[in-house]
């Protein structure tokens, strides 16, 4: 049974984004949401992935992608409002989303996916361990640096929980250091040891002129710069550009996260050593599953643990071509 609303007060502004989201079923169809953290290529493979669960299942699915956190919470809100029978939400900035997150889990069955809200009352966290998939990152920039260099790390934000454990990953990694998911060291630290330098982490907050300014900035005042590392779907793409702009693809080595089809061919072509790709169709399909199952009453699909893990894969230049037909069929192309 779908908790109650009573304990829900939501403000007019969230109507704003009736147009935004489809109306619940009127055919007695279920209806689920995906609200992703914004707008990218990854999230139109997990779209896909949820649309391909709805039509399996036969119920109602939307998938919403907000322009930033003010957005993604009256998105939440609409759909309480609208009483949708779950929702899937990777959230922008967990740790100032807690009562936002925490009043559509009292009104309807939330889940996350992607990027985890550990301090809400979320009923589990769908996606990978990011602590871990940073490391494995980090473990492709040894591979292409094995001698050591200066690193430079780009990235979306880092707001976000799953960016936040990823970037940790990578530098940890990189160090020599023991596992510790809890560490954090400052952006603008200059990091040393194991070889390698780590001259700092350049945000974008998701303008992609910015970012690739960033990149342009860096290359500009570190022309010995060994390693370019992007842990957002749109960073190796940045990357790439900026490279090819200075002449000096194949200079710099370029190590990504995520599956944009720029990153994919720069694997092809030497131009990326290689790139950790998470699975974002299973992301869609799976939370739809998931919700779909705890909405109908059977609660055995949440682990003692809260957590459904989808593991992290490593793409490199001998399996991308295997890696890029796969995704190629799931999207229908």
């Amino acid at each position: 049974m779908k908790p109650s609303l009573a304990c829900w007060i939501a403000p007019l502004t969230a109507l704003a984004l009736l147009g935004a989201c489809s109306k619940p079923a009127e055919s007695g169809k279920k209806s689920y949401a995906f609200l992703t953290n914004g707008v990218a290529s990854f999230w139109d493979i997990a779209k896909a992935g949820a649309e391909q669960a709805g039509q399996d299942l036969g119920v109602e699915v939307s998938v919403l992608m907000p322009d930033g956190v003010v957005q993604q919470n009256q998105m939440i809100e609409d759909l309480v409002i609208r009483q949708a029978d779950g929702i899937a939400i990777s959230p922008i900035d967990a740790e100032n989303q807690v009562d936002a997150i925490d009043r559509a889990a009292a009104a309807t069955h939330l889940i996350t996916a992607d990027s985890d809200a550990p301090k809400t009352k979320r009923l589990l966290y769908l996606g990978m361990d990011n602590y871990e998939a940073g490391r494995m990152c980090g473990k492709l920039v040894k591979e292409a640096l094995p001698d050591g260099g200066k690193v430079m790390i780009f990235i979306g934000r880092l707001e976000q929980d799953n960016a936040r454990g990823r970037r940790q990953g990578v530098i940890d990694e990189l160090l020599g250091r023991s596992m510790d998911p809890t560490r954090f060291d400052p952006p603008d630290a200059v990091l040393s040891g194991n070889g390698y330098e780590i001259l700092g982490t350049l945000t974008d907050q998701f303008d992609r002129l910015r970012g690739k300014q960033n990149v342009d900035d860096t290359l500009s005042a570190h022309p010995d710069l060994g390693c370019a590392v992007g842990l957002f779907v749109f960073n190796p793409p940045l990357i790439l550009e900026s490279l090819r702009a200075a002449g000096k693809l194949g200079q710099v080595k370029v190590v990504g996260f995520d599956e944009a089809e720029e990153t994919l061919a720069g694997i092809a072509a030497g131009h990326v050593h290689g790139t950790v790709v998470q699975n974002p169709f299973e992301y869609g399909r799976r939370s739809i599953e998931v919700l779909h199952a705890i909405a109908s009453g059977d609660r055995s699909v949440i682990p003692e643990n809260g957590f459904i893990n989808i593991p992290a894969r490593e793409i490199r230049k001998d399996n991308v071509a295997e890696f890029q037909a796969d995704l190629r069929a799931k999207l229908g192309r």
